[in-house]
């Protein structure tokens, strides 16, 4: 558990390291949060691109796969709809009227749905648990739930916008992806060494980012931001290799983690600048509601923390055939982590004016979810390990041993 210990701590750093940038950026550096972003995306492709690497699919399996995305996408409903339920009857009820509240906060309150893929693999591997049935089943259910959210951030975005084409530009990009990981998987011949895959993965980030400075040179309001997730794991699946694990390559992978860890927390915007304002990057945004004590502010933020925690227990109904109760509690806790997906989420709120002590209290419970990372990966550990009789149990049935 060192290895976690030290990305706890990383993230620790990056999160303290987010609320004062913001004051060198207003300053004069502005290229400081920039980097910090770009470096993130790079290095969370390369992950990715890791984590496709070592993707296993079976295609006679399909429909497996296909209940798999089912569980991912309620255990992303689940925390996002009662979130939603909470911000609208416990701190919006002066909008209760209005359909425009409800579209702001069905929009913020995503950012608790996906699971942090590249923070819990890396935390997961570190922990030494990479060859667990836990880690596989979390590693797909992670995936799926960030891809349904990507895909349902287009239908909220055009609640808040209007329907406008870049937007319906993303669904075909995103199924055009599905369907060559589905046909070339494990199938394209090209170098892997850990150098290769950081080149890769710049490219990737690269042409993401001219995507969205493009697009937002066309319209401002509605840029396309292709996500690194999907394409670095596509990537990864369709890459045709030996299965050899060369010792040199785990170890820098390490090191990339690492700085993965403290870039996420980097790039965290910062909290508040006063009672009525936040910053995210170099730009100001007003709240559009007074702002609360930050006592009853910390208690909305562990209620929400709370209750988007309890909606990701969903798997715990699920995979009873496959799984004992504690390695299907282990995969619910191992989706708690939440990371870089639902900070952009709150970044493109924020970048349609919304605001409010919502807002505050997502980007906190965020923040919290992640220094609590290292706790929740502890917490799976031990579930796995509890009870080693049942997987001496389960390992007999399977391979039809008997042991007298």
């Amino acid at each position: 558990m060192n290895k976690v210990f030290a990305y706890s701590l990383l993230l620790l750093l990056g999160l303290i390291g987010s609320q004062l940038f913001p004051e060198i950026i207003r300053s004069g550096y502005s290229s400081i949060f920039e980097i910090a972003q770009f470096l993130m995306n790079v290095v969370l492709s390369y992950i990715m691109i890791r984590v496709g690497f070592e993707f296993e699919v079976d295609k006679s399996r399909i429909k497996s796969y296909g209940w798999d995305y089912v569980v991912a996408m309620t255990s992303a409903a689940f925390p996002w709809i009662l979130v939603a339920i909470y911000f609208i009857f416990l701190l919006s009820k002066d909008y209760m009227a209005s359909w425009n509240a409800w579209e702001e906060i069905l929009l913020v309150s995503r950012f608790c749905a996906p699971t942090s893929a590249g923070v819990l693999f890396s935390m997961l591997a570190a922990a030494g648990l990479g060859a667990t049935w836990v880690f596989k089943k979390v590693r797909i259910l992670a995936i799926f739930d960030d891809l349904d959210t990507i895909i349902l951030l287009i239908p909220l975005q055009i609640m808040i916008i209007g329907l406008e084409w870049q937007l319906s530009m993303v669904l075909p990009f995103v199924l055009l992806l599905l369907i060559i990981a589905w046909k070339y998987f494990s199938s394209i011949k090209i170098k892997y060494s850990w150098k290769w895959l950081l080149f890769y993965a710049l490219i990737i980030t690269t042409f993401s980012e001219a995507i969205y400075i493009t697009s937002k040179m066309i319209n401002e309001t509605v840029p396309i931001h292709l996500e690194v997730l999907l394409p670095a794991f596509v990537l990864g699946t369709i890459i045709k290799h030996s299965g050899n694990k060369n010792k040199n390559d785990a170890s820098i992978s390490t090191i990339i983690s690492m700085i993965f860890m403290f870039l996420v927390g980097l790039s965290m915007p910062q909290i508040a600048v006063d009672d009525s304002t936040m910053l995210v990057g170099k730009q100001t945004i007003t709240a559009q509601q007074p702002m609360m004590s930050w006592s009853t502010i910390a208690f909305h933020v562990l209620m929400v923390t709370l209750i988007s925690n309890i909606g990701k227990m969903f798997p715990l109904i699920c995979y009873r055939k496959e799984a004992n109760w504690n390695e299907r509690l282990a995969i619910c806790i191992g989706m708690w982590p939440r990371g870089e997906v639902g900070a952009g989420i709150l970044i493109i709120s924020l970048n349609y004016g919304i605001g409010g002590p919502f807002v505050i209290i997502a980007m906190l419970s965020l923040a919290l979810n992640l220094l609590l990372t290292g706790l929740f990966i502890y917490f799976v550990k031990n579930l796995i390990q509890i009870d080693k009789g049942w997987f001496f149990h389960r390992h007999r049935l399977d391979t039809g041993l008997s042991l007298k």
